[in-house]
């Protein structure tokens, strides 16, 4: 069932005068000047998701990762919808969706719930954004409809595990153990340690940015139910990952373009080449100056990018 909130938006400027009482589509703590969209509600099984509908024309899906949500993508979005209908969901936990108690939180889980979501809007065909766990989150439904696929984008993602590397390995591990679960609950580490510290200019997560991050996430115990199930996920779901990268070439012919900020200090410039392997005939634009968020420290030339793509 889909629930279309009625937020009708203008295709020129953010509004700036609104309204807005509390909900859970607007929480006290959501800048609606900054997110000036118009939203859908999809009342799914597993919880409601919440997210951004807006625009007219073929249907762009944005994936968003972790610990971010839609709010990432205003920047494509205003570029955008005055010529695609911009789909951004926010994962069940993340921005303004439900956090249900009954749900593992894992990649696997995400991306069961974002197939029946894609299900549900019966789309005959999408093109995709894929960013951070935004990629092993939309790629099993990808992958099992790819003549509903069109173009893809990939943005600093993954599609492979991620503990086959002894470096990264370690890292999982402590991520995902004891001390990670700690410092996820007492210290919001993957809002206020890991998130600015894969920017690669950390100016560019102002404070205003950086609280619309922050605010989902106050919630000590939703910390951890949330954001940790994924850094458990690094080395728990090994099996899953291997599916994606094995069932690769269901995929292979699709156009693609590679946006890659090359100052994240969390997916190497490699990552960028391996997806290459995924789609052999993928561009790449390489922004030097960015790291792992690159829609958010290089908006301007990420949107010129993806536009050329689309539209070429």
């Amino acid at each position: 069932m889909v629930d279309y909130m009625s937020e009708p938006v203008s295709q020129g400027s953010p509004r700036m005068d609104r309204t807005v009482s509390e909900s859970p589509a607007n929480p006290a703590w959501l800048d609606v000047n900054a997110y000036p969209f118009s939203r859908g509600t999809w009342q799914l099984p597993q919880g409601t998701l919440r997210g951004i509908d807006d625009g007219q024309g073929p249907p762009l899906v944005l994936v968003h990762g972790t610990p971010t949500w839609s709010f990432e993508y205003r920047h494509i979005v205003v570029g955008l919808r005055g010529s695609r209908r911009c789909l951004a969901p926010d994962h069940l936990g993340f921005g303004l969706s439900d956090a249900p108690q009954a749900f593992s939180y894992s990649p696997e889980a995400h991306a069961a719930v974002f197939g029946s979501w894609m299900d549900s809007l019966g789309l005959e065909k999408a093109d995709f954004v894929l960013h951070d766990f935004g990629g092993p989150i939309a790629l099993d439904w990808m992958l099992r409809h790819p003549e509903k696929v069109g173009r893809v984008i990939v943005m600093n993602s993954f599609a492979w595990r991620l503990d086959d590397d002894p470096k990264r390995a370690r890292v999982a591990r402590l991520a995902g153990g004891g001390i990670g679960r700690f410092l996820y609950r007492w210290a919001n580490a993957s809002v206020e340690m890991l998130l600015p510290s894969v920017y690669g200019d950390k100016s560019k997560l102002t404070p205003a940015i950086h609280d619309q991050y922050r605010a989902p996430f106050r919630d000590r115990e939703k910390r951890v139910r949330v954001l940790h199930a994924l850094a458990r996920s690094l080395t728990q779901s090994s099996a899953y990952f291997d599916s994606l990268w094995e069932r690769r070439s269901t995929l292979a012919e699709k156009d693609a373009l590679i946006v890659w900020g090359l100052k994240d200090s969390a997916f190497p410039n490699s990552f960028a080449a391996r997806w290459k392997e995924y789609f052999p005939a993928a561009c790449t634009v390489e922004l030097a100056q960015a790291g792992h968020w690159p829609h958010e420290e290089a908006s301007p030339e990420v949107l010129r990018a993806i536009r050329s793509f689309l539209e070429g």
